[in-house]
């Protein structure tokens, strides 16, 4: 049965941009350079000029961006096999991997209640001697910055490596590191995602790196290059994590569209948050100033099953994000009994709303008319 409000549709969420995309296509296959080329150059510039940073290194995708950040960083003698890195336990599992594929380890945290990222005031309880980043994760849309994480990692010399694969153009309601508060510049590096469901998604996998740091800029740039700055002459061990430049031009299209995206999700966002009136339900705060993105409008709901297939039923499509922490997962058995009470409830309650594109403000309150009217 076909969804009057299905949870994503890719081909409709670029239906508006089709025209500029098949344009961009064809220059960049009649220009015949498909690496390394000016789109990437531009796009580069146009993302770092986004997160007010001074580099930007495209990159495979999101997952690659952080296991660049953290090669990197090892290669530099400031992060060594056996460290760890405080995450949340709250988050997808391509956080986590890309600490333990540098075989550094996951410092499991708990996330808040209202925000579901990250909670800043146990951080202090995790510390030890191996500690030596923290990754807040702008999951969700919104972005996890405080003044508590700001000033325990300047306290502690830790390394603050954002996960922004969720919430590009996200603006926190106060500053990071670097004096500015968008995300991706409010910690020493950044990856972020650009898998074709994100905010700014690519027609395939696509990702990138940003940071202020000049040597590590370098260094992940050499890495994602087999390992080289220069042809054939190899510093580093490196990997293939180079961006397709047919994936920079789709890129540099849809980024031109991002701001009125973001506004039409906020729109999307106030509209269920104004109209859903649900005993059973809990709405996602959204903060007075900051700039919520909106990757996602996860509510939670204690009978969650019943809840979908009520949904379901009534032409509303939803996902789940996420049905199984990382630190539940079968290849982190080893910290699965760990405590994460948070984290755990949200696992077992979120549910994730249709709020891509073409979703309007109008469809979203007919969805929570729909929502108020289930019988729990």
């Amino acid at each position: 049965m076909t969804q009057q409000f299905p949870f994503l549709n890719l081909a409709r969420a670029n239906a508006p941009y089709m025209d500029e995309l098949k344009q961009a296509a064809s220059q960049v296959i009649e220009g015949g350079r498909y690496l390394h080329g000016e789109q990437t150059h531009l796009f580069e510039q146009e993302i770092a000029q986004l997160c007010q940073t001074k580099h930007c290194i495209a990159v495979s995708n999101g997952l690659d961006a952080l296991r660049l950040i953290i090669r990197a960083y090892k290669e530099m003698g400031m992060l060594h096999a056996g460290d760890k890195v405080i995450v949340p336990g709250n988050t997808y599992v391509a956080s986590v991997l890309a600490v333990s594929d540098n075989d550094l380890e996951p410092a499991f945290c708990d996330a808040r209640t209202d925000t579901m990222n990250l909670d800043s005031s146990l951080i202090e309880g995790l510390m030890a001697s191996t500690v030596k980043a923290v990754m807040p994760v702008h999951l969700y849309g919104t972005p996890c910055c405080d003044d508590t994480l700001i000033r325990l990692a300047r306290h502690y010399g830790l390394l603050i490596i954002e996960d922004n694969a969720q919430a590009i153009g996200a603006v926190s309601d106060v500053p990071g590191i670097n004096g500015t508060q968008v995300t991706g510049g409010l910690g020493h590096a950044a990856g972020i995602s650009f898998y074709p469901t994100k905010n700014l998604g690519a027609l395939g996998d696509a990702g990138a790196v940003v940071t202020n740091d000049d040597r590590l800029a370098e260094t992940v740039r050499a890495l994602a290059n087999y390992g080289s700055l220069q042809r054939y002459h190899n510093i580093y061990r490196g990997l293939n994590c180079r961006l397709d430049e047919i994936q920079a031009a789709m890129l540099r299209v849809k980024l031109r569209h991002l701001p009125e995206e973001i506004i039409r999700r906020n729109l999307v966002a106030q509209a269920y948050d104004e109209t859903i009136d649900h005993p059973l339900v809990v709405k996602p705060a959204i903060f007075d100033g900051m700039t919520q993105v909106w990757h996602q409008y996860v509510i939670r709901v204690s009978q969650r099953d019943r809840f979908r297939q009520y949904l379901a039923d009534n032409g509303v499509g939803t996902d789940i994000h996420y049905a199984t922490p990382p630190h539940m997962q079968p290849c982190y058995s080893q910290h699965k009994g760990q405590r994460l009470p948070v984290t755990m409830r949200i696992a077992a309650q979120a549910v994730s709303l249709p709020i891509a594109c073409p979703i309007t403000p109008d469809d979203a309150r007919q969805i929570a008319t729909i929502i108020n009217n289930f019988q729990g």
